[in-house]
């Protein structure tokens, strides 16, 4: 939410624009509700200004909006440098207190110009711990500790130190600067063939991180809580403080404010001492006390309010570092009473109570969904409970690992212990109780949860009224895996075998179903692709299901329909799953499928499902269309029907169905052919008899073909049981079945022809995930006390070419002389073993490629990480941040020197922490997500204002329902910046793009991919506002990030170094431009071929720097390079080839006149009469140009008649599209609508057009 109503003006959206159409059929509008119009006013209601009496202060004013909230105005003030020290205050206005809670339009008499008096309160206990907390916070609010330590959702954001403060201002400020002298020269180890690769420059150390050291100590006295007698005094509780003059003072804590006592260490003694001065606020009192507190901490609130609001505000879910700088610890009253009261969840919001998660979880979900506003406010509720008990489950499952919660089932085995703390259910990812035998045992155990996580994501975004699923999430630490689940009421009082209702218990022998169930399931069933169907139960009767069997249905005592363990909720992978006599296509056979895996859970994804289903349907209207033309083509003679309807026998070249003579006119009347198909689909589909047999018969034949369940329309879904061990289908059943085995063995193939095609294998990935794999189970027999040790020692095994590593056993002085008994209740890790410690190198490099060959099938031809650097050019820093980052491992920021042979690269202290690695769910924003769909559509067409004014739209909403933080807002704020700019808006765009970086260091990782592309971009932005020192600054950054992260061997590269070479260019620093063009060169040349366009692209940046520094033979012979690639790929006619030849003629000219002017100086010496030779310094326009065309940016002008052909291709292209889009009314709302055919090159001629080959997209 905006606070402060300070929403941009173009935010604001005309009455009455058109909402995009929901694909979800549920949530169609009913005839009676408001219009969309209307909805967006509501939304959208004009801010006003209030004015702000507070004690102590000038009035000021406050510009607010009628939806927030008084506690919202409460928060601003919090948050502001002249009022943030006031925390237990009301807002009075006329003598009237303000609700907290009630929104501004409903405040009688509150209107433009209002008075809103600050009046102070009395202090509760709770007001008093509220007032310190937030004191703390103000004292550490440039302090990067909590970011570091991965707590109360804040992380890091370097961004600043590369922009040096807020870039809005510099652009104002640096116009017309262009040419002043800056210095460009790159650190060493950024440049094209640097075998360095510096980990501390990854977090440079920021200059507002040094201390402004306002106290030495703030803390809790030893004396609370206050005896009885001195409660009727008023105290409330008993601070401790040392400022920085070394003065030691007990403050108390009443309920009129804060004052000094007369308490010592060792002595109580509560009466006030002198100065006697009695504040409402602890910092006026501190203030009074100590000049080093009010000098210093007066210069940290202005440094405070001076970060961008992106820097500080907390993240929807927490980010953990992999690497942090030495810190020191410092004392925290409040972390410390954190760790022993609150974070054990007995005050976690609501004082005095733990929070019922389900209740909150399902209550959120029952809110009404009508119009935009109540739809809004429900996903609000739905995202903000949902990260809330992410959170709470990640400190839960942490606890749990460590030993810290007492287990439901204290008297058995520790692999099956079960616990629960602060209401959410926690389970260890081991086969308990022979579970899951038949599919894998701990292995499948193991997988279950996620694939389950998978399966409530699923359900939850097609939001069924009446369904409910169990808060999920899942969580790795210290090589277990957790599954934290909220809990259904009545659950625990009643065996699993009584509350079933819909499923099985056993994997299919005993199931039973539920009518009420298959109706909310049913409504499930179209967007998820499962079929209704039928199984045998162990008493050989049909049961009816619309899931798979594993699937159960429980109803709570709180009377609603739960849905549990989803791990099976999409179809199997056959390549994966070897079943006796059945044989799957040529296309898994040749590549040496199916293979045995080592569980019985693999699954095709979501994503591959959508995409099998949406080739088929292509396949569909190809098939109908051709008949239609046959029929047409030969009305006399009979319609030709595909041979028994028979699917395409090979599943790779199914999109190629033989085709009329090719030709313009051919294809005018295919696509027509494919309208009238849809047409004639949607007639039958509607059964109104209409339609002549004959057409009836080609959908039926088509419909056949591609396997659909209807003979009148496309309507593609899995049985989810089939290939199930244990599931038993009805005789009755035999053919659906046989058919739905064919269509899971062709999507197996589709897999492999269609879609892994276009995916590489990284090798590093492969090593890092068989070592995560090994370090899993390493963990698991560590106790706490070697935790860090153990850690160092097996990152040695894996990274460093020391040979023979040793492990440093904990320490043995600290041993007790006499051994503890053992305790029941110990930790899952707390085995007495130390089996870690005689890991060596050779064993574990052993094992990480037995684990390639056995769970990828790929062998790796390497014994040692040198050899693995060496045969496949990886970088050992690469790995340790692979390695990191999936494991939770917190590495210390310092050079390692990995390739030392003498002696190991890390010890024990560089290891800082273990961190959990959390999946949860990702609550959707489904309106905003319809807006941004609706504006890259148009965007894509070429309507650039109106797609701005839909993503305005859409950033609006998000902001509504996710708050500021959110990496769908990141994707909302690259788009809007781009626009801007291709609308020539270059302050705007500049505006935007800072705060999707920001927001991608803090959501993402500061060296997340996506982070480093939108420093590209933001350093274009900059380069076009004459900000060209900051362009280059952030173009470094960004190598430097691309080096850690992937290495000089990347695709990307290419286009990073065109970027740097071209600003240097433009700055007329030829030698150092031309190392990274050059390289670029060789990186395209090496991944797209020496005779792609981007190759010959390249050679003409190169050869315009040749030409700038008059090296004329060098220059041709780039150019000719390029002519010659144009003229092969494009023609002779091109416009591109054209371009060429005419530069070529250029540097000719330029090259016989430099050759007569040497050939003057020759003969005649210094006498020559030498005419002035023109060395063209490139223009900053030209420089940039050429930048807007390496990055995609295209400005193409068109006449009016270009511009309607353009249109009617447009609408063209698009109508299959539409009819792929319109197919289902109940598809996914969530769903991620793939790119359309051809839209990049549609882009490429928009008028003035924008290609972005990256950012339309919002999947995670």
């Amino acid at each position: 939410m905006l606070l402060n109503g300070d929403c941009p003006e173009g935010l604001k959206k005309e009455a009455g624009a058109p909402e995009p159409p929901r694909e979800n059929g549920l949530d169609e509008a009913e005839p009676g509700e408001e219009t969309t119009g209307q909805e967006v006013i509501v939304i959208q209601d004009t801010g006003f200004s209030v004015k702000i009496l507070a004690p102590g202060i000038e009035p000021f004013s406050l510009q607010v909006s009628p939806q927030e909230m008084v506690q919202e105005i409460h928060q601003v003030l919090m948050d502001r440098e002249d009022t943030c020290h006031r925390t237990c205050f009301s807002l009075h206005l006329d003598g009237n207190m303000l609700d907290h809670f009630s929104e501004l339009r409903s405040v009688e008499g509150l209107q433009e110009g209002s008075v809103l008096r600050v009046v102070e309160e009395p202090y509760t206990v709770r007001e008093a711990r509220i007032h310190v907390r937030h004191v703390r916070d103000l004292l550490k609010s440039l302090d990067p500790s909590d970011a570091f330590n991965g707590v109360d959702c804040n992380s890091l954001s370097f961004l600043s130190v590369f922009t040096d403060g807020d870039l809005g201002d510099s652009g104002k400020r640096k116009k017309g600067l262009e040419m002043d002298p800056i210095d460009c020269t790159p650190p060493e180890y950024i440049l094209p063939g640097s075998r360095e690769r510096p980990l501390c420059p990854l977090q440079p150390q920021n200059r507002d991180w040094k201390p402004l050291q306002c106290l030495k100590v703030l803390t809790m006295s030893g004396w609370n809580p206050p005896p009885g007698n001195r409660k009727m005094h008023g105290d409330l509780m008993y601070l401790f403080v040392i400022t920085a003059e070394d003065r030691q003072v007990s403050i108390t804590a009443s309920t009129r404010g804060f004052y000094l006592n007369q308490s010592t260490a060792y002595h109580f003694n509560p009466k006030p001492a002198s100065p006697r001065f009695l504040s409402h606020s602890l910092v006026e009192l501190l203030n009074q006390i100590s000049p080093t507190f009010k000098k210093n901490f007066a210069a940290l609130q202005k440094k405070r309010v001076q970060r961008h609001p992106f820097e500080r505000i907390a993240t929807p879910f927490q980010v953990y570092s992999w690497t942090a700088p030495q810190a020191e610890h410092a004392m925290d009253c409040v972390r410390a009473e954190d760790a022993y009261t609150s974070r054990l969840g007995y005050e976690e919001h609501i004082p005095g109570q733990t929070r019922d998660w389900n209740e909150e979880l399902q209550t959120t979900r029952e809110l009404p969904r009508k119009n935009l506003p109540e739809r809004l406010l429900r996903e609000r509720a739905i995202f903000k409970v949902h990260s809330d008990f992410t959170a709470a489950a990640t400190r839960g499952a942490m606890a749990v690992i460590d030993g810290n919660v007492m287990a439901i089932n204290p008297s058995e085995e520790t692999k099956m212990q079960m616990f629960i703390w602060n209401n959410i259910f926690f389970s260890l990812g081991f086969d308990v109780r022979d579970h899951y035998k038949d599919f894998g045992g701990d292995v499948a155990a193991y997988v279950a949860p996620t694939n389950d996580l998978n399966g409530v994501r699923t359900y939850n975004a097609v939001d069924v009224e009446g369904l409910y699923t169990l808060g999920t999430v899942v969580v790795d630490y210290r090589g277990y895996r957790v599954t934290a689940q909220s809990i259904i009421p009545g659950i625990l009082e009643r065996d699993q075998e009584q509350s079933v209702i819909y499923g099985s218990i056993d994997f299919g022998k005993t199931v039973v179903s539920h009518p009420r169930y298959l109706e909310l399931l049913e409504r499930t069933s179209r967007p998820l692709k499962i079929l209704r169907h039928r199984v045998l139960n162990d008493r050989d009767e049909e049961v009816e299901l619309c899931s798979s069997v594993e699937c159960k249905g429980i109803i709570g005592n709180d009377g609603r329909h739960y849905i549990l363990d989803l791990l099976r909720t999409f179809p199997p992978d056959l390549n994966f799953l070897p079943v006796p006599g059945e044989v799957l296509p040529e296309e898994c056979t040749r590549a040496g499928f199916p293979r045995a895996h080592r569980h019985k859970l693999c699954c095709l994804r979501q994503e591959l499902v959508d995409a099998f289903v949406e080739h088929r349907y292509l396949l569909f209207m190809k098939l109908a269309a051709l008949q239609l033309m046959q029929q047409k083509a030969s009305k006399t003679e009979n319609p030709t029907s595909l041979e028994n309807g028979s699917p395409p026998s090979s599943e790779s070249k199914p999109e190629d169905p033989p085709a009329p003579e090719a030709g313009s006119k051919e294809e005018g009347s295919s696509a027509s052919g494919l309208a009238k198909v849809k047409e004639l689909a949607e007639t039958i589909a509607s059964d109104d008899g209409t339609a002549d047999p004959r057409s009836r018969e080609v959908i039926r034949n088509a419909c056949k073909a591609v396997g659909s369940i209807s003979s009148t329309a496309f309507d593609v879904r899995f049985n989810p049981d089939i290939f199930s061990p244990g599931v038993r289908f009805p005789e009755s059943c035999q053919e659906e079945v046989r058919d739905q085995k064919q269509l899971l063995k062709d999507a197996a193939a589709f897999l492999l022809s269609c879609q892994i095609p276009g995916l590489k294998i990284g090798i590093g990935e492969l090593i890092t995930r068989s070592a995560k794999h090994i370090f899993k189970t390493y963990l698991q027999g560590v106790e706490l006390s070697g935790l860090s040790a153990a850690i160092s020692h097996f990152l040695n095994c894996f990274l460093s070419s020391y040979p023979n590593p040793v492990a440093h056993l904990p320490a043995d002085e600290l041993v007790s002389k006499k051994r503890n008994r053992r305790r029941r209740n110990r930790p899952p890790g707390a085995a007495d073993n130390t089996a870690w410690a005689v890991m060596t190198p050779q064993e574990l490099w052993k094992n990480i490629c037995q684990e390639a060959k056995n769970y990828f099938d790929f062998s790796l031809e390497c014994e040692t990480v040198d050899q693995a650097v060496e045969i496949y050019g990886l970088q050992k820093i690469t790995l340790l941040r692979e390695i990191s980052l999936k494991t939770g491992i917190q590495i210390l920021l310092k050079e390692y020197s990995f390739d030392s042979r003498h002696k190991p690269a890390f010890t024990e202290e560089d290891v800082l922490n273990i961190f959990p690695v959390v999946k949860h769910v990702n609550p959707k924003a489904s309106d905003a997500f319809h807006f941004f769909q609706s504006g890259q559509a148009k965007v894509q067409q070429g309507f650039l204002k109106e797609g701005c004014e839909l993503i305005n739209e859409a950033l609006n909403l998000f902001n509504n329902v996710y708050g500021a933080m959110h990496v769908e807002i990141c994707a909302c704020l690259r788009l809007l910046a781009r626009l801007h700019y291709i609308m020539g808006d270059y302050a705007e765009a500049l505006s935007n793009q800072q705060k999707a970086v920001l927001m991608s260091e803090r959501v993402l990782g500061i060296e997340h991919p996506s982070t480093i592309q939108e420093y590209m971009h933001l350093a274009l932005y900059c380069f076009a506002s004459s900000q060209l020192s900051t362009a280059l600054s952030l173009l470094y950054r960004a190598r430097y990030l691309t080096l850690l992260v992937f290495g000089e061997d990347h695709p990307e590269m290419a286009l990073l170094d065109n970027n740097i070479g071209l600003v240097l260019h433009g700055v007329m620093e030829y030698d150092l431009s031309l190392r990274f063009l050059e390289n670029a060169l060789a990186v395209s040349t090496k991944y797209h071929g020496p005779k792609s366009l981007k190759v010959a692209l390249s050679h003409h940046l190169v050869a315009r720097v040749y030409e700038s520094k008059a090296e004329f033979r060098s220059a041709l012979q780039h150019e000719k390079e390029g002519y010659t690639i144009y003229k092969t790929q494009l023609g002779e006619d091109h416009e591109k080839t054209k371009e060429s030849s005419e530069y070529l003629k250029c540097l000719t000219q330029q090259a016989v006149a430099l050759q007569r002017t040497m050939n003057e100086i020759y003969r005649n010496g210094s006498s020559a009469n030498i005419p002035p030779l023109k060395f063209t310094a490139p223009s900053m326009a030209s420089v940039l140009e050429q930048l807007n065309v390496i990055n995609g940016i295209l400005f193409i002008p068109l006449s009016q008649k270009d511009l309607e052909n353009l249109k009617a291709e447009v609408a063209r292209r698009h109508q299959l599209q539409e009819a792929i889009k319109n197919r289902d009314k109940a598809e996914e709302p969530m769903a991620t609508e793939p790119e359309p055919a051809g839209a990049s090159e549609d882009a490429a001629s928009q008028p003035p057009a924008a290609k972005d080959p990256s950012s339309p997209s919002l999947q995670e």
